[in-house]
Formats: structure tokens, sequence, C-alpha cells
């Protein structure tokens, strides 16, 4: 009669394998990873041309990102930002980190910038309002020129009545942005940016 051996199970170091495994991201976790550079991809794409220009991006992802916006098909810019997400997942860490940092910077900068320039139009309706707002606007930027702001308020309420095009209406935006210390562009320049920020691409 043949004795059975008795096999042995095979001994793991379980331990050390459930340490490998929780080191090991979910698939949830590598879902939400791969959504969130997607988006990053998709808030590259819709910055405005300038913006755009100044962030910190590798050849390859700068070359999608502009393909993807001078795609007007609907079904095909998605093919492009799906793409656009494959080349985010071959970024180093180090490049993800600057490219949301420089967004993240423009976003902090742009929201400033409106809400200046919301600022400045406030004041113009004030001062074309009304003769009190002048007064008050003088005392609390005694550097300004006030018979320039003068001249200008009259000619633009002047220019409204008669339904003439918006010319010292626009002087008197940039008359404002100088005399509360803001510096740039022309009052054309920041009224009309937005437009042809869409219309550049």
């Amino acid at each position: 009669m043949t004795r059975k051996t008795r096999i042995q199970p095979i001994e793991h170091d379980e331990p050390a394998d459930q340490d490998f495994a929780d080191e090991r991201p979910s698939k949830s976790q590598l879902k939400r990873e791969m959504h969130a550079l997607q988006q990053l991809g998709v808030d590259l794409v819709e910055l405005p041309k300038d913006a755009l220009k100044r962030m910190p991006m590798p050849e390859n992802l700068g070359d999608a990102v502009r393909e993807a916006r001078r795609i007007t098909d609907h079904e095909g810019k998605r093919r492009q930002i799906q793409y656009i997400g494959r080349v985010m997942r071959t970024l180093t860490e180090d490049e993800i980190a600057a490219l949301r940092t420089a967004l993240d910077t423009y976003r902090g900068v742009n929201k400033a910038e409106t809400a200046r320039l919301h600022w400045i139009e406030q004041t113009r309706e004030r001062l074309l309002a009304g003769d009190d707002a002048f007064t008050a606007f003088l005392r609390e930027h005694p550097g300004a020129d006030a018979q320039e702001g003068r001249t200008l308020i009259r000619n633009a309420r002047k220019e409204a009545q008669q339904g003439k095009p918006p010319r010292y209406f626009r002087e008197l935006f940039q008359w404002i942005k100088n005399a509360s210390g803001a510096a740039g562009g022309s009052a054309d320049d920041d009224e009309d940016s937005t437009e042809r920020e869409e219309n550049d691409d």
C-alpha cells in the first residue's frame, strides 16, 4: 500500500503583499486623476491666445492644444480633447504642477483685472449720471485733471443725447483709468479685449 504524501501549502509573505497592494492607487483614484488631467487640457484649450502663450507646455502638448482650438467640428474636437488627455498623462509631475501654477496665476490676475475694469465702467456711469459723483471722484483722486474730466463728461453726455458714436464715452474710460492710477493700454484695448480674444482663434 502506497503511503500518500501530504503536500504542504506554499507560504506567502502576506503582510508584504498587502502593503504593496495598499500602495497601488485604486481604479477610482486613477479615473479621477485621468479626468483631472483631461480637464486641465480643456482649460488650456479655452484660454485666450495671449494667455496660452505664457503656459509652460511641452511642444507636443502645445501642438495638440493649438490643433484643438482650430477644430470646429464637435466630434472632431471631442476626439482631440481625448488625445490631449493622453498627452497630459505622459507629463511628469513637475510639468503638471508648473501648468497648474501658471493657470492659477492667470486666473487670479484675470479676476483682478476684470474687477478693475468693472469698477471703471461703474465709475463712468456715475460720473455721467450726476455732478456730485465727479466732485467725490476728485476728492478721492486729487491728481486727476479736473478740466479734462469735466470736458469729457460734458461731451460724452452730448454725444449720447445726439446718438453719435461713443468717442468721448471711451475717452472718459481712459481718463478714469489713468486718474485712478491704473497703468496699461488704451480704453479701446480694455473694452474690446474680450471680443478680440474670441476672434483671434
